[in-house]
Protein backbone atom coordinates (compact mmCIF):
# COMPACT_ATOMS: atom_id res chain seq x y z
CA UNK A 1 0.00 0.00 0.00
CA UNK A 2 2.97 2.05 1.05
CA UNK A 3 4.30 1.33 -2.40
CA UNK A 4 1.04 2.53 -4.15
CA UNK A 5 0.71 5.62 -2.55
CA UNK A 6 4.77 6.53 -3.43
CA UNK A 7 3.54 5.91 -7.26
CA UNK A 8 0.98 8.35 -6.74
CA UNK A 9 2.78 11.04 -5.54
CA UNK A 10 5.43 10.12 -8.03
CA UNK A 11 2.79 10.32 -10.99
CA UNK A 12 1.12 13.78 -9.72
CA UNK A 13 4.50 15.39 -9.02
CA UNK A 14 5.37 14.82 -12.32
CA UNK A 15 1.88 16.33 -13.41
CA UNK A 16 2.55 18.98 -11.13
CA UNK A 17 -1.03 19.50 -10.26
CA UNK A 18 -3.73 19.15 -7.40
CA UNK A 19 -6.77 17.13 -8.50
CA UNK A 20 -9.97 16.86 -6.36
CA UNK A 21 -12.66 14.54 -8.04
CA UNK A 22 -16.21 13.14 -7.52
CA UNK A 23 -16.97 9.94 -8.86
CA UNK A 24 -20.71 10.69 -10.41
CA UNK A 25 -22.33 13.97 -10.65
CA UNK A 26 -25.55 13.12 -8.75
CA UNK A 27 -26.23 10.72 -5.49
CA UNK A 28 -30.03 9.76 -4.92
CA UNK A 29 -31.26 8.68 -1.38
CA UNK A 30 -34.27 8.88 0.28
CA UNK A 31 -35.72 11.10 2.68
CA UNK A 32 -34.59 9.70 6.32
CA UNK A 33 -31.73 8.15 5.28
CA UNK A 34 -27.63 8.45 6.40
CA UNK A 35 -25.54 9.16 3.87
CA UNK A 36 -21.99 9.01 2.45
CA UNK A 37 -20.98 12.06 -0.24
CA UNK A 38 -17.04 10.70 -1.57
CA UNK A 39 -14.97 13.47 -2.06
CA UNK A 40 -11.21 11.89 -3.49
CA UNK A 41 -7.77 14.29 -3.76
CA UNK A 42 -4.21 13.74 -5.25
CA UNK A 43 -1.68 16.28 -4.20
CA UNK A 44 1.16 16.60 -6.41
CA UNK A 45 3.42 16.55 -3.21
CA UNK A 46 3.58 15.02 0.17
CA UNK A 47 1.29 17.62 1.88
CA UNK A 48 2.50 18.73 5.40
CA UNK A 49 -1.20 20.08 6.39
CA UNK A 50 -4.24 19.57 4.19
CA UNK A 51 -7.24 21.77 4.88
CA UNK A 52 -10.83 20.03 3.73
CA UNK A 53 -14.28 22.48 3.00
CA UNK A 54 -17.83 21.14 2.01
CA UNK A 55 -20.34 23.71 1.37
CA UNK A 56 -23.56 23.79 -0.11
CA UNK A 57 -25.61 25.69 -2.49
CA UNK A 58 -28.43 27.54 -1.40
CA UNK A 59 -29.69 27.72 -4.57
CA UNK A 60 -28.75 27.87 -8.13
CA UNK A 61 -25.85 29.26 -10.07
CA UNK A 62 -24.12 32.30 -8.76
CA UNK A 63 -26.06 31.77 -5.48
CA UNK A 64 -24.34 32.24 -2.22
CA UNK A 65 -22.96 29.02 -0.22
CA UNK A 66 -23.47 27.91 3.19
CA UNK A 67 -20.19 26.73 5.31
CA UNK A 68 -20.83 22.87 6.09
CA UNK A 69 -17.60 21.99 7.60
CA UNK A 70 -13.89 23.16 7.71
CA UNK A 71 -11.25 20.39 8.66
CA UNK A 72 -8.07 21.36 9.56
CA UNK A 73 -5.24 18.32 9.56
CA UNK A 74 -2.94 19.67 12.08
CA UNK A 75 -2.23 22.84 14.35
CA UNK A 76 -4.87 21.44 16.52
CA UNK A 77 -7.75 22.72 15.14
CA UNK A 78 -9.53 19.92 14.10
CA UNK A 79 -12.95 19.83 12.42
CA UNK A 80 -15.43 23.09 12.61
CA UNK A 81 -18.86 22.61 12.32
CA UNK A 82 -21.57 25.85 11.99
CA UNK A 83 -24.80 25.28 14.33
CA UNK A 84 -27.11 24.89 11.59
CA UNK A 85 -25.02 21.09 10.78
CA UNK A 86 -24.05 20.52 13.90
CA UNK A 87 -24.82 16.97 15.12
CA UNK A 88 -25.69 16.05 11.42
CA UNK A 89 -22.82 16.83 9.48
CA UNK A 90 -18.58 14.80 10.15
CA UNK A 91 -15.95 14.22 8.02
CA UNK A 92 -14.42 10.86 7.08
CA UNK A 93 -11.06 11.81 6.10
CA UNK A 94 -8.13 9.38 5.17
CA UNK A 95 -4.97 11.83 3.87
CA UNK A 96 -2.77 8.44 2.96
CA UNK A 97 -5.43 7.46 0.69
CA UNK A 98 -6.61 10.69 -0.64
CA UNK A 99 -10.10 10.37 1.05
CA UNK A 100 -12.28 13.35 2.47
CA UNK A 101 -16.21 11.88 2.47
CA UNK A 102 -19.00 14.03 3.72
CA UNK A 103 -21.18 12.15 5.96
CA UNK A 104 -24.78 13.55 6.65
CA UNK A 105 -27.73 12.01 8.93
CA UNK A 106 -31.38 11.99 8.14
CA UNK A 107 -31.83 13.80 5.26
CA UNK A 108 -34.45 16.19 4.23
CA UNK A 109 -36.00 17.58 1.49
CA UNK A 110 -34.05 20.94 1.95
CA UNK A 111 -30.87 18.77 1.49
CA UNK A 112 -31.94 18.15 -1.88
CA UNK A 113 -29.12 20.82 -3.34
CA UNK A 114 -25.98 20.88 -4.64
CA UNK A 115 -22.77 20.09 -2.23
CA UNK A 116 -19.07 21.24 -2.81
CA UNK A 117 -16.33 19.66 -1.64
CA UNK A 118 -12.75 21.92 -1.82
CA UNK A 119 -9.36 20.93 -0.98
CA UNK A 120 -6.48 23.41 0.50
CA UNK A 121 -2.49 22.51 0.56
CA UNK A 122 -0.29 25.20 1.09
CA UNK A 123 2.24 25.55 -1.70
CA UNK A 124 -0.01 23.48 -4.38
CA UNK A 125 -2.75 25.59 -5.24
CA UNK A 126 -2.48 24.04 -9.15
CA UNK A 127 -5.21 22.06 -10.91
CA UNK A 128 -8.67 21.08 -10.22
CA UNK A 129 -9.19 22.32 -6.31
CA UNK A 130 -12.81 21.67 -5.90
CA UNK A 131 -15.53 19.37 -6.89
CA UNK A 132 -19.05 19.61 -6.88
CA UNK A 133 -21.99 16.61 -6.81
CA UNK A 134 -26.05 17.10 -6.58
CA UNK A 135 -27.98 15.46 -4.29
CA UNK A 136 -31.43 14.33 -5.10
CA UNK A 137 -33.69 13.51 -1.83
CA UNK A 138 -36.39 11.13 -3.17
CA UNK A 139 -39.50 11.93 -1.72
CA UNK A 140 -42.90 10.38 -2.69
CA UNK A 141 -45.17 12.97 -4.04
CA UNK A 142 -48.00 13.23 -1.47
CA UNK A 143 -51.66 12.82 -1.73
CA UNK A 144 -52.76 15.96 -4.27
CA UNK A 145 -55.57 18.12 -4.31
CA UNK A 146 -57.84 18.21 -6.54
CA UNK A 147 -59.91 21.77 -7.33
CA UNK A 148 -62.11 23.91 -9.76
CA UNK A 149 -61.02 27.21 -10.88
CA UNK A 150 -64.56 28.67 -13.13
CA UNK A 151 -67.70 28.31 -12.89
CA UNK A 152 -69.13 25.07 -14.53
CA UNK A 153 -71.98 26.59 -16.83
CA UNK A 154 -72.45 26.19 -20.40
CA UNK A 155 -70.46 27.80 -22.48
CA UNK A 156 -67.97 28.86 -19.70
CA UNK A 157 -64.00 27.45 -19.25
CA UNK A 158 -63.04 26.31 -16.40
CA UNK A 159 -59.37 25.30 -15.55
CA UNK A 160 -59.14 21.45 -13.18
CA UNK A 161 -56.01 21.95 -10.40
CA UNK A 162 -54.07 18.79 -9.52
CA UNK A 163 -50.95 19.62 -6.80
CA UNK A 164 -48.93 17.45 -4.51
CA UNK A 165 -47.51 19.52 -1.35
CA UNK A 166 -44.14 17.74 -1.70
CA UNK A 167 -42.52 15.05 -3.71
CA UNK A 168 -38.90 14.11 -5.49
CA UNK A 169 -37.93 14.54 -8.09
CA UNK A 170 -40.86 16.66 -8.82
CA UNK A 171 -43.80 14.49 -9.88
CA UNK A 172 -45.34 14.51 -13.58
CA UNK A 173 -49.36 14.75 -13.38
CA UNK A 174 -51.35 13.01 -15.65
CA UNK A 175 -55.30 13.30 -16.45
CA UNK A 176 -58.44 10.95 -16.87
CA UNK A 177 -61.58 11.49 -17.90
CA UNK A 178 -64.59 9.60 -17.61
CA UNK A 179 -68.26 10.08 -18.13
CA UNK A 180 -71.51 10.22 -16.08
CA UNK A 181 -71.29 6.13 -16.60
CA UNK A 182 -67.92 6.25 -15.26
CA UNK A 183 -66.67 4.88 -18.75
CA UNK A 184 -63.23 6.04 -20.02
CA UNK A 185 -63.89 8.70 -23.22
CA UNK A 186 -61.30 10.48 -24.95
CA UNK A 187 -60.14 13.95 -24.34
CA UNK A 188 -61.30 16.95 -26.27
CA UNK A 189 -58.64 18.18 -29.03
CA UNK A 190 -58.98 21.76 -27.37
CA UNK A 191 -58.34 20.61 -23.86
CA UNK A 192 -54.76 21.16 -22.95
CA UNK A 193 -52.87 20.15 -19.60
CA UNK A 194 -49.55 21.68 -18.08
CA UNK A 195 -48.18 21.60 -14.75
CA UNK A 196 -51.30 19.51 -13.37
CA UNK A 197 -53.94 22.14 -14.54
CA UNK A 198 -56.15 20.46 -17.11
CA UNK A 199 -58.02 23.28 -18.93
CA UNK A 200 -61.62 22.82 -20.48
CA UNK A 201 -63.05 25.17 -22.65
CA UNK A 202 -66.58 26.21 -24.00
CA UNK A 203 -68.34 23.54 -21.57
CA UNK A 204 -71.33 21.52 -22.24
CA UNK A 205 -73.58 18.92 -20.97
CA UNK A 206 -71.48 16.24 -22.30
CA UNK A 207 -68.47 17.66 -20.42
CA UNK A 208 -70.00 16.48 -16.99
CA UNK A 209 -68.17 13.66 -15.70
CA UNK A 210 -65.13 12.74 -13.11
CA UNK A 211 -61.77 13.69 -13.62
CA UNK A 212 -58.86 11.64 -12.36
CA UNK A 213 -55.40 12.96 -11.38
CA UNK A 214 -52.14 10.75 -10.81
CA UNK A 215 -49.14 12.69 -9.43
CA UNK A 216 -46.19 10.52 -9.74
CA UNK A 217 -42.31 10.37 -9.88
CA UNK A 218 -39.66 7.52 -9.64
CA UNK A 219 -40.84 6.50 -6.27
CA UNK A 220 -44.48 6.06 -6.02
CA UNK A 221 -47.39 7.49 -7.53
CA UNK A 222 -51.07 8.69 -5.73
CA UNK A 223 -54.12 10.34 -7.09
CA UNK A 224 -57.60 11.89 -6.68
CA UNK A 225 -60.71 13.13 -7.93
CA UNK A 226 -63.08 16.00 -9.22
CA UNK A 227 -66.94 15.35 -10.17
CA UNK A 228 -67.62 17.96 -12.71
CA UNK A 229 -70.83 18.94 -13.28
CA UNK A 230 -72.21 21.05 -15.84
CA UNK A 231 -75.46 23.63 -15.13
CA UNK A 232 -77.17 25.95 -17.16
CA UNK A 233 -76.21 29.42 -16.84
CA UNK A 234 -77.82 30.97 -13.61
CA UNK A 235 -78.41 34.63 -12.52
CA UNK A 236 -75.91 36.14 -10.22
CA UNK A 237 -76.44 37.18 -6.98
CA UNK A 238 -77.18 40.89 -7.40
CA UNK A 239 -79.40 40.94 -9.74
CA UNK A 240 -81.28 38.00 -7.47
CA UNK A 241 -81.16 40.64 -4.69
CA UNK A 242 -82.49 43.27 -6.87
CA UNK A 243 -85.51 40.92 -8.10
CA UNK A 244 -86.50 39.87 -4.44
CA UNK A 245 -85.66 43.28 -3.07
CA UNK A 246 -88.32 44.74 -6.09
CA UNK A 247 -90.77 42.07 -5.41
CA UNK A 248 -90.85 42.91 -1.94
CA UNK A 249 -90.78 46.77 -2.17
CA UNK A 250 -94.38 46.12 -4.73
CA UNK A 251 -95.73 43.60 -1.90
CA UNK A 252 -95.21 46.40 0.56
CA UNK A 253 -96.99 48.90 -1.10
CA UNK A 254 -99.87 47.14 -2.31
CA UNK A 255 -100.30 45.80 1.24
CA UNK A 256 -100.03 49.79 2.05
CA UNK A 257 -102.35 50.39 -0.03
CA UNK A 258 -104.98 48.02 1.25
CA UNK A 259 -104.93 49.23 4.74
CA UNK A 260 -105.57 52.46 3.50
CA UNK A 261 -108.99 51.69 1.75
CA UNK A 262 -109.96 49.46 4.47
CA UNK A 263 -109.44 52.19 7.03
CA UNK A 264 -111.14 55.03 4.60
CA UNK A 265 -114.02 52.72 4.24
CA UNK A 266 -114.29 51.94 7.74
CA UNK A 267 -114.42 55.47 8.74
CA UNK A 268 -117.20 56.25 6.00
CA UNK A 269 -118.81 53.02 7.38
CA UNK A 270 -118.87 54.64 10.83
CA UNK A 271 -119.91 58.01 9.98
CA UNK A 272 -123.00 57.24 7.97
CA UNK A 273 -124.05 55.15 10.81
CA UNK A 274 -123.38 58.03 13.07
CA UNK A 275 -125.40 59.95 10.70
CA UNK A 276 -128.10 57.90 10.08
CA UNK A 277 -128.86 56.90 13.50
CA UNK A 278 -128.78 60.73 15.21
CA UNK A 279 -132.42 62.15 15.71
CA UNK A 280 -133.13 65.75 15.03
CA UNK A 281 -134.07 67.81 18.46
CA UNK A 282 -137.90 68.90 18.92
CA UNK A 283 -138.45 72.03 17.50
CA UNK A 284 -135.19 72.55 15.90
CA UNK A 285 -136.55 72.43 12.48
CA UNK A 286 -140.29 74.53 13.75
CA UNK A 287 -140.88 77.68 11.61
CA UNK A 288 -140.34 80.84 13.33
CA UNK A 289 -143.09 83.01 13.41
CA UNK A 290 -143.11 85.79 10.68
CA UNK A 291 -142.72 89.05 11.28
CA UNK A 292 -142.44 90.43 8.87
CA UNK A 293 -142.14 90.47 4.72
CA UNK A 294 -138.78 89.31 4.79
CA UNK A 295 -138.82 87.02 8.50
CA UNK A 296 -141.75 85.29 6.27
CA UNK A 297 -139.44 84.18 3.55
CA UNK A 298 -136.42 83.14 5.76
CA UNK A 299 -138.92 80.80 7.05
CA UNK A 300 -139.95 79.59 4.14
CA UNK A 301 -136.05 78.71 3.17
CA UNK A 302 -135.84 77.32 6.13
CA UNK A 303 -138.77 75.20 5.50
CA UNK A 304 -137.75 74.36 2.82
CA UNK A 305 -134.34 73.48 3.87
CA UNK A 306 -135.00 71.17 6.91
CA UNK A 307 -137.62 69.39 4.45
CA UNK A 308 -134.09 68.46 2.20
CA UNK A 309 -132.50 67.70 5.24
CA UNK A 310 -134.52 65.29 6.13
CA UNK A 311 -135.02 63.79 2.87
CA UNK A 312 -131.29 63.08 2.94
CA UNK A 313 -131.71 61.82 6.17
CA UNK A 314 -134.15 59.74 5.19
CA UNK A 315 -132.32 58.50 2.00
CA UNK A 316 -129.29 57.70 4.14
CA UNK A 317 -131.66 56.09 6.86
CA UNK A 318 -133.05 53.75 3.74
CA UNK A 319 -129.33 52.87 2.45
CA UNK A 320 -128.61 51.87 6.09
CA UNK A 321 -131.43 49.66 6.55
CA UNK A 322 -131.31 48.17 2.87
CA UNK A 323 -127.43 47.24 3.84
CA UNK A 324 -128.69 45.81 7.64
CA UNK A 325 -131.25 43.79 5.09
CA UNK A 326 -128.46 42.59 2.40
CA UNK A 327 -126.34 41.90 5.61
CA UNK A 328 -129.50 39.86 7.52
CA UNK A 329 -130.38 38.16 3.81
CA UNK A 330 -126.65 36.64 3.59
CA UNK A 331 -126.90 35.52 7.22
CA UNK A 332 -129.72 33.52 6.70
CA UNK A 333 -128.66 32.28 3.67
CA UNK A 334 -125.68 31.20 5.31
CA UNK A 335 -128.09 29.90 8.18
CA UNK A 336 -129.79 27.99 5.57
CA UNK A 337 -126.48 26.17 4.48
CA UNK A 338 -126.21 25.45 7.40
CA UNK A 339 -129.41 23.49 8.00
CA UNK A 340 -129.00 21.95 4.65
CA UNK A 341 -125.58 20.80 5.94
CA UNK A 342 -126.77 19.91 8.59
CA UNK A 343 -130.20 18.16 7.55
CA UNK A 344 -127.44 16.29 5.02
CA UNK A 345 -125.56 15.22 8.26
CA UNK A 346 -128.33 13.55 9.47
CA UNK A 347 -129.84 12.02 6.71
CA UNK A 348 -126.42 10.18 6.22
CA UNK A 349 -126.29 9.50 9.99
CA UNK A 350 -129.96 7.95 9.57
CA UNK A 351 -128.66 6.32 6.44
CA UNK A 352 -125.56 4.84 8.69
CA UNK A 353 -128.53 3.64 11.05
CA UNK A 354 -130.53 2.10 8.43
CA UNK A 355 -127.07 0.09 7.11
CA UNK A 356 -126.66 -0.78 11.27
CA UNK A 357 -129.92 -2.45 10.74
CA UNK A 358 -129.76 -3.95 7.92
CA UNK A 359 -126.68 -5.33 9.45
CA UNK A 360 -127.93 -6.79 12.62
CA UNK A 361 -130.90 -8.36 10.56
CA UNK A 362 -128.59 -10.02 8.35
CA UNK A 363 -127.05 -11.33 11.46
CA UNK A 364 -130.06 -12.22 13.35
CA UNK A 365 -131.14 -13.73 10.23
CA UNK A 366 -127.88 -15.87 10.20
CA UNK A 367 -127.77 -16.59 13.43
CA UNK A 368 -131.71 -17.86 13.37
CA UNK A 369 -130.63 -20.51 10.28
CA UNK A 370 -127.77 -21.68 12.07
CA UNK A 371 -129.96 -22.60 15.19
CA UNK A 372 -132.36 -24.14 12.76
CA UNK A 373 -128.99 -25.97 10.86
CA UNK A 374 -128.40 -26.68 14.56
CA UNK A 375 -131.72 -28.16 15.45
CA UNK A 376 -131.79 -30.39 11.98
CA UNK A 377 -128.17 -32.14 12.91
CA UNK A 378 -130.13 -32.62 16.04
CA UNK A 379 -132.79 -34.25 14.92
CA UNK A 380 -130.75 -36.57 12.35
CA UNK A 381 -128.48 -37.26 14.76
CA UNK A 382 -131.49 -38.51 17.16
CA UNK A 383 -132.78 -40.47 14.18
CA UNK A 384 -129.60 -41.92 13.01
CA UNK A 385 -129.00 -43.07 16.98
CA UNK A 386 -132.60 -44.56 17.13
CA UNK A 387 -131.73 -46.43 14.11
CA UNK A 388 -128.34 -47.97 14.99
CA UNK A 389 -130.12 -49.13 18.42
CA UNK A 390 -133.38 -50.49 16.47
CA UNK A 391 -130.85 -52.60 13.97
CA UNK A 392 -128.13 -53.66 17.11
CA UNK A 393 -131.54 -54.97 18.72
CA UNK A 394 -132.72 -57.08 15.60
CA UNK A 395 -129.49 -58.51 15.33
CA UNK A 396 -129.35 -59.87 18.52
CA UNK A 397 -132.86 -60.82 18.46
CA UNK A 398 -131.71 -62.67 15.04
CA UNK A 399 -128.83 -64.22 16.41
CA UNK A 400 -130.91 -66.31 19.44
CA UNK A 401 -133.19 -67.21 17.32
CA UNK A 402 -130.94 -68.70 14.86
CA UNK A 403 -130.86 -73.09 15.28
CA UNK A 404 -127.85 -74.47 17.34
CA UNK A 405 -126.18 -75.59 13.80
CA UNK A 406 -122.41 -75.53 14.76
CA UNK A 407 -122.71 -77.99 18.30
CA UNK A 408 -120.91 -81.33 17.60
CA UNK A 409 -123.07 -84.23 16.17
CA UNK A 410 -124.80 -86.81 18.48
CA UNK A 411 -123.19 -89.99 19.31
CA UNK A 412 -124.32 -93.06 18.77
CA UNK A 413 -125.90 -95.20 21.21
CA UNK A 414 -124.50 -98.11 22.07
CA UNK A 415 -126.55 -101.70 20.97
CA UNK A 416 -129.02 -103.02 23.28
CA UNK A 417 -128.11 -106.56 25.49
CA UNK A 418 -130.83 -108.97 24.48
CA UNK A 419 -132.61 -110.77 27.13
CA UNK A 420 -131.41 -113.78 26.77
CA UNK A 421 -128.27 -113.14 27.85
CA UNK A 422 -126.87 -115.59 30.17
CA UNK A 423 -126.86 -113.92 33.79
CA UNK A 424 -123.37 -113.78 35.20
CA UNK A 425 -122.62 -115.76 37.63
CA UNK A 426 -121.66 -114.59 41.11
CA UNK A 427 -119.37 -116.24 43.52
Amino acid sequence: MVVVVYLCFVVFSLAGALKVSIPKPEYEHARGDNITLPCNFLPSRKPPMVIIIWTVNLGGPGDPSTMILTHYSSGGLGTDVPPLYEGRASLALDIAKGKADLKLSSITLQDNKVFSCRVQIPKDDEGTLVDSVRLVVLVAPSKPVCALQGTAEYGQNVNLTCLSAEGSPTPAYSWEQRDVRNTPRLRDPRTTDRGGILSLYNLSMDTSGYFICTSKNKIRSASCNITLKVLPPSMNLGSSAGIIGGVIAVLLVLALIILICCCCKKRKQREAEKYAMATPEEGAFADKEPVGNGKRRDSRDEEERSEYDRRVITDDRRVVEDDRRVVNDDRRVDDDDRRSDYTARRSDYDDRRSDFDDRRSDYDDRRSEYSDRRDRHDDRDDRRRDDRRRDDYRNESDRYDEPYDDAEPARPKPPSVPNNKPPRDTY
